[in-house]
């Protein structure tokens, strides 16, 4: 047997174990069996890497329905690496009840799967049934405590939303095909590559995906549900926010040719995505709860993450991608103690910069960032490296607490530390898929920088002036989201009505007299 079935076998294996795992919770709910299998997916992932690194196979192709890039071996590993923790975290935090252990763990790995096949598939049939087995499993995972009102809601709407992106997938979909007449994703990739330019009908299909990613990601306004469904179970909050709905950006990156030479889907992406960054970041600053915090900042990392694909910065993307799922998978599985955590970061808060602190780290920051960009010759977007400075300033400026103070040379190493570590993140992300130009040009750049700056301005103003009596009204708006929600709620209940679940108050039952004396 050549080593290229062996790559092959052990691609399909990784979805197939999961799967048949699933359907082995019958009695009792087999967590160790479930743990080794998720394992041993991550140590066959981390094999086939190597292996496509050093050329010894070769997966791609439309001989096969595996593999479409070299990011896709690495999303792999990230969803089994998540996954093996997650079963781990889920064996405890679910222990007690026979029958929801095994309802819960039979929908997990049968997400694990779906998630999985996903990312290995060429067949652009196979995406979409897998998109939507994705999206019906987690549907039972969101409604696993029936009785919620608010979970039972925000699963409601996140299954409208999912139906509409499903939609517009499948329509992309159709449309591909008829237009280059295959379906497999990387005879679609090779074709466009050579084109020229988009027919009407590519430039549809693009519209089509960046609309799906912008509802997969939970951008405005179709995003309340992301902020309810924290009423699910911690692990199913944990395996939603770092793995499921990172998917609408590895989309984009999948069909990148595509994207990057239409300019309707970028300038979309750029407009939502960009907007969802800023104001869900500044919402984030005005909430109390930590898992709401949470799924706000998914919110606005997932903007920042589909800005970056309508820039053609796919490396970043990708560096992102697995950085936020990693950061979100351990700050939701650890949110009992960051509670704790958050009290003790609001009683220290750090001191108010003066004016003169806000200048020195603006242009050191600036000054940092600006010299690298021409030392190394570095090409356009620059509007990423605009965000990269506004952090350092921010990490400069606000070195101060009230429990401990860092010097201004200690802090100006660390930028220094950070901006290395950054660039060789970025070049390593950049071997495996490469940034494109796209059409937006230095407008779509402008238009990031310009919200970045409005960021840094209402960051400024939500945390050092919310004293102001016309910023009471602001944080007010700021603090119910716009009301955003509560009008596509309306919308939705309008249209689709649906059946919420009684909510029973003990301490208003009234007990007939009668069932007091037995």
């Amino acid at each position: 047997m050549s080593l290229q079935w062996i790559g092959t076998l052990m691609t399909w294996f990784i979805p197939l174990s999961l799967f048949v795992v699933a359907m082995m919770n019958e009695r009792k709910a087999r967590w160790q069996l479930a743990r080794v299998v998720s394992f041993m997916g991550l140590v066959m992932t981390m094999i086939l890497g190597a292996a496509l690194y050093f050329k010894w196979i070769n997966l791609g192709g439309s001989e096969h329905w595996l593999v479409t890039s070299n990011a896709s071996i690495l999303v792999l590993g990230l969803v089994t690496f998540i996954g093996f923790i997650n079963i781990g975290y889920s064996r405890v935090y679910m222990s007690g009840n026979l029958e929801e252990e095994k309802r819960y763990l039979r929908w997990l790995l049968v997400i694990l799967g779906t998630v999985a096949t996903v990312i290995t598939t060429n067949h652009m049939l196979v995406l979409v049934i897998g998109w939507i087995a994705i999206t019906l499993g987690l549907h039972r995972l969101l409604i696993f405590y029936p009785n919620r009102q608010r979970a039972v809601l925000a699963a409601y709407k996140k299954y409208i939303f999912a139906r509409i992106a499903e939609a517009c997938l499948l329509g992309a979909v159709l449309i591909l095909h008829y237009e280059h007449g295959t379906w497999f994703i990387s005879d679609i990739y090779q074709d466009i590559q050579v084109s020229t330019h988009l027919t009407n009908l590519d430039h549809l299909a693009a519209l089509l995906l960046a609309l799906t990613a912008l509802i997969k990601c939970a951008q405005l306004p179709v995003h309340g549900w992301l902020i309810q469904v924290v009423e699910a179970p911690t692990p199913v909050s944990a395996l939603l926010h770092a793995g499921i709905i990172n998917l609408g950006g590895y989309l984009l990156i999948v069909f990148a040719p595509l994207i990057v030479k239409s300019d309707i889907a970028q300038w979309m992406l750029l407009i939502v995505g960009g907007i969802t960054t800023v104001l869900a970041a500044l919402v984030m600053m005005t909430r109390a709860s930590v898992k709401v915090r949470l799924a706000w900042s998914t919110m606005s990392q997932m903007g920042l993450m589909l800005v970056e694909c309508a820039l053609g910065l796919f490396e970043l993307a990708l560096l992102h991608l697995i950085a936020h799922s990693c950061y979100k998978a351990y700050a939701f599985l650890n949110s009992g103690s960051e509670v704790e955590a958050s009290m003790k970061r609001r009683l220290s808060e750090a001191e108010p910069p003066t004016r003169l602190e806000w200048w020195v780290a603006g242009l050191f920051s600036l000054a940092l960032v600006v010299g690298m960009i021409l030392a190394f010759n570095l090409p356009e977007p620059y509007s990423p490296w605009l965000l990269f400075a506004i952090a350092l300033t921010l990490l400069i400026a606000e070195r101060r607490g009230r429990l401990s103070t860092t010097s201004l040379f200690e802090m100006s190493l660390l930028a220094v530390f950070l901006l290395a570590v950054y660039i060789l993140q970025k070049n390593g992300a950049g071997l495996l898929i490469p940034n494109l130009p796209t059409s937006v040009g230095w407008q779509g750049d402008l238009w990031i920088a310009t919200l970045l700056i409005a960021f840094m301005a209402g960051y400024i103003l939500l945390r050092y002036h919310q004293d102001l009596p016309w910023m009471k009204k602001v944080r007010r708006a700021f603090y119910a989201g716009f009301y955003l929600d509560e009008l596509v709620t309306r919308l939705n209940l309008r249209i689709y009505p649906t059946r919420l679940p009684v909510r029973f108050k003990p301490k208003k039952l009234q007990i007939p007299k009668e069932e007091l004396f037995h």
